[in-house]
Order: structure tokens, then C-alpha cells, then sequence
């Protein structure tokens, strides 16, 4: 993965950015956006705060660049062969990340802190940019298979399946059937209609 995605630019970047990207997102989990600071990130990190501000001049600009680059959040594209498969994969990292602490709690604090503060929303529309990229190659090889329509939007049905898994369980707290992966993943790609 290359160091431009883990936050940090070809010239070089923090030795310790890791250890700044999970000190970030641990006081996510633990403090919410408000609670998170430069100062409890270079305090927990044992990072000089200046270093943090030379990289990133906000707590917004860093948490976008935590987002990208943790290894708490890494994404690696499924490949199983077939559209519903990779569908299926992709579905179950968002309901993973959404019902596992502490990815539960990054996620959560991010998304009321994202409605609350307009320059971390543009970090946030970069981190789904990031995530969107990586999971081009799923929708790719479904076209080359013949899975899919060339004029389908992607970012509309991954929109709609993670947009499920929210709603589920951020928003309705409701537990998941054991099926709901499967049948999210059908619904969105055969509809509901009954079939004449």
C-alpha cells in the first residue's frame, strides 16, 4: 500500500504514523469527535503535537487521514468469483465494522461528528473516495464476467447495501438476521417485484 494512502506523502512523512493514525482513532472510539484533540493524540502517540500540526493543521484533517491510512480500518477488495459473492464480502466488513467495538464506535462517532462539522465532512467524502477506488476492481471483473451492466452506478449499489446495514443497526439498533447479508444483497440486485 502505498505511503500517499496511509496519510502521508512521497516525500516522507511522521516516522510514527501508525502509532498517530490508532492514537486517533482509540480517542475517537473512547471520546467522540468532541473529545478528541491534537494534543490527547501527540500525548497517547508520543508524537511532538508540532510534528502532528506540520502534517495535519486540524483534528478534522487528521482523523480524515487516520480513516485512509490505520491499519484498524485497512480494506482489502474480496475477489470470490462472482458479483453476489464479492457483494456479499463487501457487506459483511460494513456490518463487521458497524457491530465490533472499537470500529462500532469510530464509525458512529464519525458519522454524528460528520453532520456536526462541515470541514470534517470533506475528510469524510475522501475517505469514501479512497474506499470507493478500492472496490472498483469488484464491479470490473462482475462487467468482464458479463455481471453487470456497463452503465451501472456502483457508488449507487454499494450506497444502497451499506445504506442498509446503517440504518439497521446505527439507526433502528436492531439486531441482524443471519440472512440479512444474502438477502440485502438480492434485493438490491434482483429487486422485490414478484416475478410473472
Amino acid at each position: 500500500m502505498s505511503e500517499e494512502r496511509h496519510g502521508t506523502r512521497r516525500s516522507g512523512g511522521p516516522r510514527k504514523a501508525q502509532e498517530i493514525f490508532d492514537a486517533t482513532l482509540d480517542l475517537l472510539a473512547e471520546k467522540g469527535y468532541e473529545g478528541l484533540t491534537i494534543e490527547g493524540v501527540a500525548q497517547r502517540s508520543g508524537v511532538n503535537k508540532t510534528t502532528i500540526y506540520r502534517w495535519w493543521p486540524s483534528k478534522g484533517a487528521l482523523l480524515g487521514a487516520a480513516l485512509i491510512g490505520a491499519r484498524q480500518l485497512d480494506f482489502t477488495p474480496p475477489d470470490t468469483g462472482s458479483l453476489v459473492g464479492d457483494l456479499e464480502a463487501l457487506l459483511r466488513t460494513v456490518v463487521t465494522l458497524l457491530t465490533t467495538r472499537p470500529s462500532s464506535d469510530i464509525a458512529v462517532s464519525v458519522l454524528g461528528a460528520a453532520t456536526q462539522s462541515p470541514e470534517l465532512a470533506v475528510h469524510i467524502r475522501e475517505f469514501f473516495a479512497d474506499r470507493i477506488a478500492l472496490e472498483q476492481p469488484v464491479f470490473d471483473r462482475a462487467l468482464a464476467r458479463g455481471e453487470l451492466a456497463a452503465d451501472t452506478d456502483s457508488m449507487l449499489l454499494v450506497d444502497l447495501l451499506a445504506g442498509a446495514a446503517w440504518v439497521r443497526v446505527v439507526l433502528r439498533k436492531l439486531p441482524l438476521d443471519k440472512d440479512f447479508v444474502s438477502r440485502a444483497v438480492g434485493t438490491v440486485l434482483h429487486g422485490a417485484l414478484a416475478r410473472t
